[in-house]
Protein backbone atom coordinates (compact mmCIF):
# COMPACT_ATOMS: atom_id res chain seq x y z
CA UNK A 1 0.00 0.00 0.00
CA UNK A 2 0.86 3.34 -0.88
CA UNK A 3 1.76 5.75 2.50
CA UNK A 4 1.41 8.84 3.19
CA UNK A 5 4.38 10.85 3.52
CA UNK A 6 4.76 11.91 7.15
CA UNK A 7 6.47 15.97 6.28
CA UNK A 8 3.90 16.05 3.53
CA UNK A 9 1.44 19.26 3.89
CA UNK A 10 -2.31 19.04 3.19
CA UNK A 11 -3.71 22.22 1.86
CA UNK A 12 -7.37 22.69 3.13
CA UNK A 13 -7.71 26.11 1.21
CA UNK A 14 -5.91 29.51 0.18
CA UNK A 15 -5.15 29.96 4.06
CA UNK A 16 -5.20 26.73 5.82
CA UNK A 17 -2.62 23.79 5.80
CA UNK A 18 -2.27 20.65 7.64
CA UNK A 19 1.26 19.54 8.45
CA UNK A 20 3.91 18.48 10.35
CA UNK A 21 5.88 21.89 10.52
CA UNK A 22 1.99 23.43 10.44
CA UNK A 23 0.40 24.63 13.82
CA UNK A 24 -2.51 22.30 15.18
CA UNK A 25 -5.58 22.53 13.20
CA UNK A 26 -7.90 22.95 16.23
CA UNK A 27 -11.57 21.86 14.99
CA UNK A 28 -14.89 22.82 17.10
CA UNK A 29 -17.31 19.38 16.81
CA UNK A 30 -20.37 20.94 16.51
CA UNK A 31 -22.14 17.27 15.41
CA UNK A 32 -25.79 17.84 16.79
CA UNK A 33 -25.31 19.74 19.47
CA UNK A 34 -27.57 22.53 18.07
CA UNK A 35 -30.66 20.46 19.10
CA UNK A 36 -31.99 20.68 15.64
CA UNK A 37 -32.11 24.90 15.96
CA UNK A 38 -30.42 27.33 13.36
CA UNK A 39 -30.01 29.85 16.69
CA UNK A 40 -28.38 27.29 18.62
CA UNK A 41 -25.98 26.34 15.86
CA UNK A 42 -24.86 30.22 15.00
CA UNK A 43 -24.27 30.69 18.62
CA UNK A 44 -21.94 27.42 18.38
CA UNK A 45 -20.49 28.99 15.53
CA UNK A 46 -19.62 32.32 17.67
CA UNK A 47 -18.37 30.08 20.63
CA UNK A 48 -16.01 28.67 17.78
CA UNK A 49 -14.50 31.88 16.56
CA UNK A 50 -14.23 33.64 19.57
CA UNK A 51 -11.72 31.06 20.71
CA UNK A 52 -10.21 31.28 18.11
CA UNK A 53 -10.66 27.35 16.32
CA UNK A 54 -9.54 26.70 12.98
CA UNK A 55 -13.15 25.17 11.78
CA UNK A 56 -16.42 24.20 12.80
CA UNK A 57 -17.53 20.81 12.20
CA UNK A 58 -21.08 19.45 11.89
CA UNK A 59 -22.91 16.36 11.07
CA UNK A 60 -24.93 15.31 8.10
CA UNK A 61 -27.23 12.48 7.68
CA UNK A 62 -29.69 11.73 5.39
CA UNK A 63 -32.18 9.72 7.83
CA UNK A 64 -33.64 7.40 4.92
CA UNK A 65 -29.89 6.19 4.14
CA UNK A 66 -29.13 5.68 7.81
CA UNK A 67 -31.75 3.50 9.40
CA UNK A 68 -33.46 0.85 8.38
CA UNK A 69 -37.52 0.92 8.46
CA UNK A 70 -37.18 -1.59 12.23
CA UNK A 71 -34.89 0.83 13.41
CA UNK A 72 -36.25 3.95 12.54
CA UNK A 73 -39.44 3.14 14.23
CA UNK A 74 -38.18 1.54 17.56
CA UNK A 75 -39.24 3.50 20.36
CA UNK A 76 -36.99 6.16 21.38
CA UNK A 77 -37.79 7.69 25.00
CA UNK A 78 -36.17 9.45 27.23
CA UNK A 79 -34.71 12.59 28.90
CA UNK A 80 -32.53 12.43 25.70
CA UNK A 81 -34.86 12.08 22.85
CA UNK A 82 -36.26 14.30 20.90
CA UNK A 83 -39.36 11.80 19.17
CA UNK A 84 -41.28 9.28 19.95
CA UNK A 85 -38.91 6.91 17.66
CA UNK A 86 -35.39 6.36 17.17
CA UNK A 87 -35.90 8.03 13.44
CA UNK A 88 -37.98 10.90 14.79
CA UNK A 89 -35.22 11.53 17.16
CA UNK A 90 -32.51 11.85 14.69
CA UNK A 91 -35.01 13.57 11.94
CA UNK A 92 -35.25 15.85 14.78
CA UNK A 93 -31.67 16.73 15.06
CA UNK A 94 -30.88 16.97 10.99
CA UNK A 95 -30.43 20.26 8.80
CA UNK A 96 -31.25 20.53 5.54
CA UNK A 97 -28.76 21.55 2.92
CA UNK A 98 -29.95 25.23 2.85
CA UNK A 99 -29.57 25.39 6.58
CA UNK A 100 -26.54 24.22 6.23
CA UNK A 101 -25.19 26.43 3.47
CA UNK A 102 -26.46 29.31 5.06
CA UNK A 103 -24.22 27.93 8.56
CA UNK A 104 -21.34 27.35 6.01
CA UNK A 105 -21.81 31.27 5.01
CA UNK A 106 -22.08 32.23 8.25
CA UNK A 107 -19.03 30.68 9.93
CA UNK A 108 -16.70 31.80 6.54
CA UNK A 109 -17.71 35.08 7.47
CA UNK A 110 -16.20 34.56 11.39
CA UNK A 111 -13.09 33.12 9.90
CA UNK A 112 -13.69 29.14 10.28
CA UNK A 113 -13.36 26.99 8.07
CA UNK A 114 -16.94 24.63 8.02
CA UNK A 115 -16.94 21.25 6.96
CA UNK A 116 -18.89 18.23 8.02
CA UNK A 117 -18.93 14.31 8.78
CA UNK A 118 -21.18 13.05 5.95
CA UNK A 119 -22.48 10.09 6.80
CA UNK A 120 -23.90 8.49 3.36
CA UNK A 121 -23.32 9.60 -0.10
CA UNK A 122 -26.67 11.89 -0.46
CA UNK A 123 -24.87 14.16 2.31
CA UNK A 124 -21.12 14.05 0.35
CA UNK A 125 -23.56 15.20 -2.19
CA UNK A 126 -25.12 18.58 0.09
CA UNK A 127 -21.76 19.01 1.33
CA UNK A 128 -20.13 19.53 -2.30
CA UNK A 129 -23.37 21.76 -3.03
CA UNK A 130 -22.00 23.79 -0.40
CA UNK A 131 -18.30 23.43 -1.19
CA UNK A 132 -16.91 22.17 1.84
CA UNK A 133 -12.70 21.88 1.49
CA UNK A 134 -12.55 18.83 3.11
CA UNK A 135 -14.38 15.70 5.16
CA UNK A 136 -14.55 13.78 8.20
CA UNK A 137 -15.24 9.88 8.23
CA UNK A 138 -16.78 8.96 11.52
CA UNK A 139 -14.89 5.89 13.15
CA UNK A 140 -18.50 3.62 12.75
CA UNK A 141 -17.62 4.42 9.01
CA UNK A 142 -14.59 3.25 8.37
CA UNK A 143 -15.95 -0.05 7.28
CA UNK A 144 -18.25 1.37 4.92
CA UNK A 145 -16.08 1.48 1.83
CA UNK A 146 -18.46 2.60 -0.42
CA UNK A 147 -19.17 5.53 1.40
CA UNK A 148 -15.52 6.38 1.54
CA UNK A 149 -14.75 5.72 -2.27
CA UNK A 150 -17.78 8.58 -2.68
CA UNK A 151 -15.99 11.11 -0.74
CA UNK A 152 -12.05 10.13 -2.02
CA UNK A 153 -13.39 10.64 -5.67
CA UNK A 154 -13.85 14.63 -4.42
CA UNK A 155 -10.05 15.09 -4.69
CA UNK A 156 -10.53 16.52 -1.48
CA UNK A 157 -8.26 15.98 2.26
CA UNK A 158 -9.90 13.28 4.61
CA UNK A 159 -9.54 13.23 8.46
CA UNK A 160 -10.69 9.84 10.03
CA UNK A 161 -11.09 8.78 13.39
CA UNK A 162 -10.46 5.66 14.47
CA UNK A 163 -12.56 4.65 17.69
CA UNK A 164 -13.90 1.57 16.45
CA UNK A 165 -11.52 0.44 13.90
CA UNK A 166 -9.50 -2.50 13.66
CA UNK A 167 -5.81 -2.54 11.94
CA UNK A 168 -7.55 -4.22 8.90
CA UNK A 169 -10.49 -1.76 8.64
CA UNK A 170 -7.92 1.54 8.95
CA UNK A 171 -5.70 -0.59 5.90
CA UNK A 172 -8.69 -1.16 3.44
CA UNK A 173 -9.78 2.71 4.44
CA UNK A 174 -6.69 4.04 3.13
CA UNK A 175 -6.03 1.77 0.69
CA UNK A 176 -9.42 2.76 -0.78
CA UNK A 177 -8.46 6.36 -0.44
CA UNK A 178 -5.05 5.62 -2.02
CA UNK A 179 -6.66 4.90 -5.41
CA UNK A 180 -7.79 8.76 -5.65
CA UNK A 181 -4.96 10.79 -3.26
CA UNK A 182 -3.52 10.61 -0.08
CA UNK A 183 -4.78 13.80 1.60
CA UNK A 184 -5.00 11.84 4.82
CA UNK A 185 -5.76 12.53 8.64
CA UNK A 186 -5.61 9.51 11.07
CA UNK A 187 -7.58 10.43 14.59
CA UNK A 188 -6.25 8.90 17.80
CA UNK A 189 -9.86 8.32 19.33
CA UNK A 190 -11.78 6.08 21.77
CA UNK A 191 -15.30 5.67 20.77
CA UNK A 192 -16.76 6.21 24.66
CA UNK A 193 -19.13 9.56 25.13
CA UNK A 194 -17.70 10.27 28.06
CA UNK A 195 -14.18 8.81 27.42
CA UNK A 196 -12.88 6.86 30.74
CA UNK A 197 -9.43 8.57 31.12
CA UNK A 198 -8.17 5.08 31.28
CA UNK A 199 -9.50 3.85 27.88
CA UNK A 200 -7.37 6.88 25.76
CA UNK A 201 -4.86 4.88 24.47
CA UNK A 202 -2.81 8.03 23.62
CA UNK A 203 0.15 5.74 22.88
CA UNK A 204 -2.11 4.76 19.76
CA UNK A 205 -1.15 7.60 18.24
CA UNK A 206 2.37 6.72 17.88
CA UNK A 207 1.40 3.64 16.51
CA UNK A 208 -1.04 5.02 13.83
CA UNK A 209 1.99 7.34 12.68
CA UNK A 210 4.22 4.07 13.13
CA UNK A 211 2.20 1.58 10.96
CA UNK A 212 0.94 4.23 8.14
CA UNK A 213 2.81 6.99 8.31
CA UNK A 214 -0.15 9.42 8.11
CA UNK A 215 0.13 13.13 9.87
CA UNK A 216 -1.56 12.26 12.90
CA UNK A 217 -4.71 13.94 15.24
CA UNK A 218 -6.58 13.23 18.29
CA UNK A 219 -10.52 13.17 18.56
CA UNK A 220 -11.49 13.35 22.20
CA UNK A 221 -14.51 12.73 24.29
CA UNK A 222 -12.95 12.88 27.83
CA UNK A 223 -14.31 15.15 30.19
CA UNK A 224 -12.09 18.38 30.82
CA UNK A 225 -9.40 20.29 28.94
CA UNK A 226 -6.49 18.51 29.35
CA UNK A 227 -6.16 15.81 26.79
CA UNK A 228 -6.10 17.66 23.39
CA UNK A 229 -2.44 19.75 24.97
CA UNK A 230 -1.51 16.16 25.66
CA UNK A 231 -2.14 14.86 22.18
CA UNK A 232 0.07 17.55 20.65
CA UNK A 233 2.98 16.99 22.98
CA UNK A 234 2.80 13.91 21.29
CA UNK A 235 2.92 15.11 17.53
CA UNK A 236 -1.01 15.72 17.42
CA UNK A 237 -1.63 18.24 14.39
CA UNK A 238 -5.11 18.00 14.32
CA UNK A 239 -7.34 17.74 17.86
CA UNK A 240 -11.28 17.78 17.77
CA UNK A 241 -13.44 18.71 20.53
CA UNK A 242 -16.67 18.64 20.71
CA UNK A 243 -18.74 21.69 22.52
CA UNK A 244 -21.88 23.07 23.61
CA UNK A 245 -23.59 25.91 25.00
CA UNK A 246 -24.69 24.28 28.04
CA UNK A 247 -23.57 20.51 29.08
CA UNK A 248 -26.79 20.23 30.37
CA UNK A 249 -28.58 20.74 27.34
CA UNK A 250 -30.81 17.85 26.67
CA UNK A 251 -29.22 15.32 23.82
CA UNK A 252 -26.56 12.75 23.88
CA UNK A 253 -23.47 14.31 23.50
CA UNK A 254 -23.59 17.73 25.67
CA UNK A 255 -21.97 15.81 29.20
CA UNK A 256 -18.80 15.16 27.04
CA UNK A 257 -18.15 18.56 25.54
CA UNK A 258 -16.52 21.63 26.86
CA UNK A 259 -18.64 25.03 27.26
CA UNK A 260 -17.38 28.01 25.66
CA UNK A 261 -14.90 28.90 28.53
CA UNK A 262 -13.39 25.27 28.11
CA UNK A 263 -12.51 25.64 24.23
CA UNK A 264 -11.13 28.98 24.92
CA UNK A 265 -8.43 27.43 27.33
CA UNK A 266 -7.88 24.25 25.31
CA UNK A 267 -7.33 26.74 22.40
CA UNK A 268 -5.07 28.32 24.35
CA UNK A 269 -3.07 25.78 26.18
CA UNK A 270 -2.76 24.16 22.38
CA UNK A 271 -1.35 27.33 21.21
CA UNK A 272 1.09 27.27 24.39
CA UNK A 273 1.82 23.68 23.97
CA UNK A 274 3.33 24.49 20.36
CA UNK A 275 5.30 27.47 21.45
CA UNK A 276 7.27 25.04 24.07
CA UNK A 277 8.19 22.08 21.96
CA UNK A 278 11.15 24.46 20.35
CA UNK A 279 13.38 23.08 17.95
CA UNK A 280 15.23 20.20 20.32
CA UNK A 281 18.75 21.58 19.35
CA UNK A 282 20.45 21.02 22.73
CA UNK A 283 22.58 24.53 23.17
CA UNK A 284 22.51 27.43 24.74
CA UNK A 285 20.38 29.64 23.85
CA UNK A 286 20.85 33.89 23.55
CA UNK A 287 18.26 34.40 26.21
CA UNK A 288 20.27 32.15 28.43
CA UNK A 289 23.88 33.45 28.30
CA UNK A 290 22.43 36.01 30.43
CA UNK A 291 21.89 33.73 33.17
CA UNK A 292 24.62 31.24 32.84
CA UNK A 293 27.04 34.17 33.07
CA UNK A 294 25.40 35.14 36.48
CA UNK A 295 24.71 31.67 38.08
CA UNK A 296 27.15 28.88 36.51
CA UNK A 297 30.87 27.61 38.12
CA UNK A 298 33.58 29.19 37.13
CA UNK A 299 37.58 28.00 38.87
CA UNK A 300 38.31 30.68 41.39
CA UNK A 301 41.55 30.24 43.92
CA UNK A 302 40.55 28.15 46.72
CA UNK A 303 44.30 29.24 48.51
CA UNK A 304 46.32 31.97 47.75
CA UNK A 305 49.04 31.47 45.50
CA UNK A 306 52.84 32.78 45.80
CA UNK A 307 54.38 34.62 42.06
CA UNK A 308 56.23 31.98 40.49
CA UNK A 309 54.15 28.84 42.56
CA UNK A 310 53.08 26.46 40.18
CA UNK A 311 48.51 26.03 40.51
CA UNK A 312 47.46 22.71 40.77
CA UNK A 313 43.50 21.04 41.82
CA UNK A 314 44.25 21.80 44.73
CA UNK A 315 44.03 25.85 44.73
CA UNK A 316 41.07 25.14 42.75
CA UNK A 317 37.52 26.09 43.54
CA UNK A 318 34.31 26.46 41.36
CA UNK A 319 32.05 29.29 42.33
CA UNK A 320 29.70 31.87 40.76
CA UNK A 321 29.64 34.17 38.18
CA UNK A 322 29.92 31.42 35.06
CA UNK A 323 32.18 34.23 32.84
CA UNK A 324 35.46 32.11 33.39
CA UNK A 325 36.99 28.76 33.11
CA UNK A 326 34.97 25.67 33.83
CA UNK A 327 36.57 22.66 35.50
CA UNK A 328 37.30 20.86 32.08
CA UNK A 329 38.83 23.62 30.87
CA UNK A 330 41.06 23.92 33.79
CA UNK A 331 44.43 22.27 31.41
CA UNK A 332 44.73 25.40 30.56
CA UNK A 333 45.93 27.18 34.05
CA UNK A 334 46.82 24.15 35.70
CA UNK A 335 51.13 23.01 35.71
CA UNK A 336 51.53 26.62 34.88
CA UNK A 337 53.04 29.71 37.24
CA UNK A 338 51.39 32.65 38.85
CA UNK A 339 52.94 35.88 37.32
CA UNK A 340 51.97 37.65 40.79
CA UNK A 341 50.67 36.85 44.34
CA UNK A 342 46.87 36.27 44.37
CA UNK A 343 44.81 35.93 47.58
CA UNK A 344 41.38 33.06 47.82
CA UNK A 345 38.63 33.39 46.22
CA UNK A 346 40.12 35.62 42.89
CA UNK A 347 38.52 34.50 39.79
CA UNK A 348 41.30 32.59 37.82
CA UNK A 349 42.06 33.67 34.60
CA UNK A 350 44.39 32.44 31.66
CA UNK A 351 46.24 35.40 31.91
CA UNK A 352 47.37 35.22 35.48
CA UNK A 353 49.86 32.59 34.66
CA UNK A 354 52.69 31.55 32.40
Amino acid sequence: MESSNPKQKIRINENRTIGREEKTFIVAEIGQNHNGEMENARKLIDVAAEAGVDAAKFCKRHIPSELTEEAYNRPYRGPQSFGETYGEHREFLELTRDQHSQLAEYARGKGLIYFASACDRKSVDDMEYIGVPLYKVASRDLTNIPLIEYMAQTQKPIIMSTGMATERDIEHALKTIYEYHNKVVLLNCTSEYPCDIEHVNMNKMDTIKETWGTIVGYSGHTVGIQMPTVAVARGAKVVEKHITLHRHMRGSDHSASLEPEGLEKVVRDVRNTEKCMGDGKIEVKEYMKESKKKLARSLVLDKSIKEGEKLTENHLTLKSPGTGIIWRNRGKVVGLKAKDDYSADVLVEENMFR
